[in-house]
């Protein structure tokens, strides 16, 4: 969700083999319906090369969309919303996505997360009445909507899985605070075991109260950090993991009016990389495991120009040697390199993402491959890695409705 300086735009994991061939073949979901494609799509990325002839590996991708405009704000010019998760499949040579089945009756899943045991994924429910659902996957492409559970506040935006496995935590964004729920055995969500409101500090300039945008469970798995785009403030805290409650242990201050939205951690465990959307800059945080206090250094460079291009999201690559950041405004992808074990980023370019207002990022498992969700172009654009970081064009731009996540699979 966006802030209000800004208006909205319009708007075991399935990793198995047998559940990629049954969402191809759709012979499990033969009742659902087809994916649904806008009118017209941006210009994207050339196609990069095409792989050696022979047998390519194939690997499922899901799509979170608004089903509703009570939930997304207005619709892109060239189209409705989807019709719930969008289900694909990506081919690990060369980045080209194949549309899948739709996995219904899930309501405004505008951000999706996986259960570490490969069985389950969640969805938010972006809407005045927040909820978080869990979907059941199975081996052979059958999926089972578990059910879903009331977040306790409106507008939820993210959501993560404890590395435990056994609690869903969510950022509801219009309210301002964080839910648990803790996750059966069956991967089911049961009643909310808790729900911090962020209170204090104050909002910032021009915010009209707290707006938690992100939770997230550091590398350690010690603590829980929630980024407030209202309050300017990331909040640490310690999960009770026999209760499900959450305890605040610290919180770090941003520039005023700055805008945090999203963080990544390096994988040493010791820095994070914050996407501050309103002052246009990427911030390096220190880490402490110990105490769980981020300690935010000044902000940087974006590489888009003069003006604020509402930077969305940073990814880390797997061995914390660049960094990723998605520029909405400016439509651009922006390449850092990690210095000093993580203690530094440096601006190397900024190439163009193919699309328009890219909300979301996300690496294949492997590595290889990025992943872009454009919103305004209802798109998802793909680049091959190089091995210095160096992002290329890879197959050509999936016409997806108001895709706004994407989601890659094992």
């Amino acid at each position: 969700m966006n802030a209000a300086p800004h208006p909205r735009p319009a708007s075991g994991l399935p990793g198995r083999r047998g559940l990629l061939g049954g969402l191809l073949a759709g012979a499990a979901l033969a009742a659902v319906p087809a994916l649904a494609a806008p009118a017209r799509a941006e210009a994207g990325p050339s196609p990069a090369p095409a792989a050696p002839a022979g047998p390519r590996a194939t690997r499922p991708l899901l799509l979170g969309t608004y089903t509703s405009e009570g939930g997304g704000g207005t619709y892109t010019s060239e189209g409705g919303g989807g019709t719930g998760i969008g289900t694909a499949a990506y081919d690990t040579g060369t980045g080209a996505i194949t549309p899948g089945p739709v996995i219904t009756g899930v309501e405004n899943p505008s951000y999706l997360a996986a259960h570490p045991s490969g069985a389950t994924v969640y969805a938010v429910a972006e809407q005045a009445a927040g909820a978080v659902t869990a979907v059941a996957i199975g081996p052979d492409g059958t999926y089972e909507v578990l059910g879903s559970r009331a977040t306790g506040g409106s507008g939820p935006t993210h959501l993560s899985v404890h590395p435990s496995g056994r609690w869903l935590l969510s950022a509801n964004y219009t309210s301002g605070s964080v839910a648990v729920h803790p996750i059966a055995g069956d991967g089911s969500l049961g009643e909310r075991t808790d729900l911090v409101v962020h209170s204090s500090p104050p909002p910032g300039p021009g915010q009209g109260g707290p707006h938690a945008h992100q939770v997230v469970t550091s590398p350690d798995g010690g603590h829980v950090l929630a980024v407030d785009l209202g309050t300017d403030t990331v909040y640490t805290y310690r999960l009770d993991t026999s209760a499900g409650a959450l305890t605040e242990v610290s919180r770090a201050a941003l520039a005023p009016g700055s805008g945090p939205r999203h963080l990544a951690f390096h994988p040493g465990g010791r820095f994070a990389y914050l996407a501050c959307e309103l002052d246009d800059t990427m911030v390096v945080c220190a880490y402490d495991p110990t105490t769980g206090a981020l300690t935010p250094g000044p902000g940087q460079s974006t590489g888009t120009g003069s003006g604020t291009s509402y930077p969305a999201q940073p990814v880390v690559t797997g061995d914390g040697a660049y960094v990723y950041l998605a520029n909405r405004g400016h439509n651009s992808l922006t390449r850092y390199a990690v210095e000093g074990g993580g203690a530094a980023l440096r601006l190397l370019d900024t190439v163009p993402v193919g699309g328009d207002w890219p909300r979301q990022l996300a690496l294949s498992p492997d590595g290889s491959l990025l992943f872009a969700a454009n919103q305004r172009s209802s798109t998802v654009t793909a680049f091959a890695v190089g091995p210095d970081g160096s992002l290329t064009g890879a197959g050509t731009p999936f016409p997806a409705p108001v895709a706004v996540c994407v989601l890659p699979l094992p």
